[in-house]
């Protein structure tokens, strides 16, 4: 699959507070030294309350930093202009993910569109990235009726109007993210403090460059390679995806979840 289209508007959301704030519910919120994670719920909530009132969720972050869900936009407005809290200066930026969505529309329509006119032809609904999902065969690699929007919102939309006509979105479910150097889910490559593990045979200590071992799964213990989508911990890797997805909550939340 291709990379993504940026808009002129998702390039420069940080920097038109009037613009962001139309859009951004959740935002993070900062004091020096770490000090609201010093500070009582009592002195919390008052703190919030000066700068725009309660917000419709408040959760504190393993960081020590305040998760905010802002019940509008001129909530979210305020807290984003604030510049203290209590007596301590404040900084509140935007969540990066909490505040935008995916979907995928599927439309042979569309196939005569490129990801750049979708954007613009979409601007007004909100899309900020496009992607044209791809798909490889032999050396070809062949373009698919199926696009993956960006919106500039944390809810989907139930379908989207271009030019005269009108399609369904569905939420776009990403596989699950898997290290490719340990093999376990949940990060990636570049964050990966475990082992280097061989993704065929399972074995630490060595890669799948030129490994001649049989398959062996380093999550389930069967007879596939680590990689497989017939894993049972793959499927339920993807449910966890869906879970957030859908539910617009943290993969660690979504993997709870699921445990229960």
């Amino acid at each position: 699959m291709g990379s993504f289209v940026k808009s002129p508007t998702e390039q420069h959301l940080n920097i038109d507070i009037d613009k962001v704030s139309q859009t951004a519910r959740f935002l993070i919120l900062s004091l020096p030294d770490n000090r609201l994670s010093k500070l009582s719920p009592f002195a919390i909530e008052k703190g919030l309350h000066a700068i725009g009132g309660s917000p419709k969720s408040v959760k504190r972050l393993r960081s020590g930093d305040l998760l905010i869900e802002t019940a509008s936009a001129i909530q979210a407005k305020s807290f984003l202009l604030a510049k203290k809290f209590l007596d301590y200066q404040l900084s509140v930026t935007v969540h990066k993910a909490l505040n935008s969505c995916r979907g995928v529309v599927s439309d042979k329509e569309l196939m005569m569109a490129s990801e750049s006119e979708i954007i613009e032809g979409l601007s007004t609904q909100g899309v900020i990235a496009a992607r044209r999902i791809n798909i490889r065969r032999g050396n070809d690699i062949i373009p698919t009726k199926h696009v993956i929007l960006t919106f500039s919102s944390s809810k989907l939309p139930s379908n989207i109007t271009a030019g005269y006509i009108r399609s369904p979105i569905k939420p776009y479910i990403p596989n699950p993210l898997r290290c490719f150097n340990c093999q376990r889910f949940g990060h990636s490559k570049v964050a990966c403090r475990g082992q280097l593990t061989c993704s065929n045979c399972g074995i630490a200590g060595h890669s799948a460059n030129g490994c001649q071992a049989d398959p062996h799964c380093f999550h389930c213990k069967q007879d596939h390679s680590s990689d497989s989508k017939d894993c049972p911990q793959w499927k339920t890797e993807k449910k966890i995806q869906e879970i957030k997805i859908k539910q617009n909550i943290t993969y660690a939340e979504a993997k709870k979840l699921m445990s229960h």
